[in-house]
């Protein structure tokens, strides 16, 4: 066991009550904390100021997730500025390639997000179906025979990895290796002191930004049809992106055109494997199945939480919100809510007015909503047809200690 760093434990994590058992089913807790206050105050031992608050609500999440008066910069919180000394500035978003769009407000998000969005135009991810269809038979098939496989390693990793990777302009051949740098950042969700995930983090995004800056420097010199190289032209040419912000962006697609796809394939399989009423509907009614995608979204979104910063005093439902505080969207608890989704626990494939918000809402809705959707709509599409007999090979399953991106570390099944 590691020793914590000095000062760690003042630094708040998105969801710091959310760990150990909490991980496997947050959402009675959730429901429990709504009930008591639906914008909960999470004290932060050995702080002063505005401090940390936990939205519970979708009427508040989205309210904030979509209003100018909050932002996106993590660094605008007051409790981050009072702990700089001992943060890593990656953290802070103050390293080159760790500073995307995420933590950007107008103008700078505008900018980038306007360029990167011709990537992943409605017409330009439909073109990409018979592609994506090929990549899932060759998964799948190469599956058959074998009696069974693990979700996570075997398809849900792979699939969105190489499809990334391909727009991108990462040879296909390196995806497990930038997977393995990925799983090193994203360990660092767990808690900085935790099983030298600080460490992992920065040794994961050292040798991911330098894979990056040799992936950019050979676009330079031999562009090709690919995202890196249309980067690299705008920035040229227009002046669109600093260099900082080319690397940041490729770390940034390259991370999320993957990890999140992983998540909503493992996590949704799992809720039609443990609800089969529901498995069997789906199989009988194809036509659901993009409802059913929305629901896996809504039911346990791969995405649990987000941060904004208000820049001036805010009220939310009777609460006084300080300009500092940092407010934690809780994007799994508001897809729970009652108050928009009725019976919010159970999983329905046929659930409408799914207005969930697991791809964020207002201006940083997630770019790559369309090509997540696309992919796991081929997944399940091939799962339901090749696999008639799926079933869980046990009924316990072990989820990453992730309290934001919410996946699992394995999903053996038989079939």
């Amino acid at each position: 066991m590691s020793a914590s760093a000095p000062g760690t434990s003042a630094i708040p994590s998105p969801l710091p009550m959310i760990g150990g058992e909490l991980l496997a089913n947050p959402y009675p807790l959730y429901a429990m904390l709504r009930r008591a206050s639906p914008v909960f105050r999470i004290p932060i031992p050995g702080t002063e100021g505005p401090g940390q608050w936990l939205l519970l609500r979708h009427e508040d999440a989205a309210h904030v997730l979509r209003d100018p008066r909050f932002s996106a910069d993590r660094r605008r919180a007051a409790v981050l500025q009072q702990n700089r000394a001992i943060l890593p500035p990656e953290i802070l978003g103050e390293q080159g390639g760790f500073r995307t769009m995420l933590v950007m407000d107008p103008p700078d998000h505008t900018r980038v997000r306007a360029l990167v969005s011709k990537a992943f135009t409605p017409r330009r991810v439909a073109s990409l179906r018979q592609h994506i269809e090929g990549l899932v038979d060759e998964l799948l098939g190469s599956l058959v025979g074998r009696g069974g496989m693990d979700v996570i390693a075997d398809f849900a990793a792979p699939l969105p990895a190489i499809v990334i990777a391909e727009l991108l302009g990462v040879p296909r051949r390196d995806y497990p290796q930038f997977k393995a740098w990925s799983n090193d950042l994203i360990s660092l969700a767990g808690g900085m002191d935790r099983d030298g995930a600080l460490a992992r983090f920065r040794r994961g995004l050292d040798a991911l930004l330098g894979y990056l800056r040799e992936i950019i420097a050979a676009r330079r010199q031999e562009p090709q049809d690919d995202l890196i190289s249309a980067m690299i032209e705008a920035q040229e040419a227009h002046d669109a992106l600093s260099d900082g912000e080319l690397l940041a962006t490729s770390n940034l697609l390259l991370l999320a055109g993957h990890e999140t796809t992983t998540n909503l394939i493992g996590n949704g399989l799992l809720a039609l494997l443990r609800n089969p009423a529901e498995f069997e509907r789906l199989r009988a009614e194809p036509a659901l199945l993009r409802s059913g995608i929305e629901e896996m979204l809504r039911y346990d979104s791969p995405v649990q939480a987000t941060v904004r910063i208000p820049i001036e005093e805010i009220e939310l439902a009777g609460q006084r919100i300080a300009p500092g505080a940092l407010v934690v969207v809780g994007i799994g608890a508001a897809n729970r809510d009652p108050a928009v989704f009725p019976e919010p626990d159970r999983f329905d494939v046929a659930r409408t007015e799914n207005r969930h918000l697991s791809f964020g809402f207002g201006a940083h809705f997630c770019l790559g909503a369309p090509l997540a959707r696309l992919e796991a709509e081929i997944a399940f599409q091939a799962l339901l047809h090749r696999f008639p007999n799926l079933r869980l090979e046990k009924t316990d399953v072990t989820y990453r200690p992730n309290v934001v991106l919410r996946g699992l570390t394995a999903l053996p099944v038989a079939f």
